[in-house]
């Protein structure tokens, strides 16, 4: 597995899609999602989930279109 530090910090970057993230880390979202949680403090996670919830960028269908 890759440092935190980075899967954390490719996480936040909107550019960033979890198809890259799994590529580059061999991570599945859910075990993103499962990173995060424990590694940042509530309130921010709380502000990720919400500001990659539905993001189009954040998804594999949006590098197909």
């Amino acid at each position: 597995m890759k440092n935190l530090d980075e899967i954390i910090e490719m996480a936040w970057c909107d550019k960033t899609s979890f198809d890259d993230i799994k590529s580059f880390c061999n991570l599945e979202e859910r075990d993103v999602i499962k990173i995060m949680r424990k590694n940042l403090k509530p309130s921010s996670f709380k502000m990720w989930r919400k500001r990659v919830t539905g993001r189009k960028s954040k998804h594999s269908n949006y590098n197909k279109l």
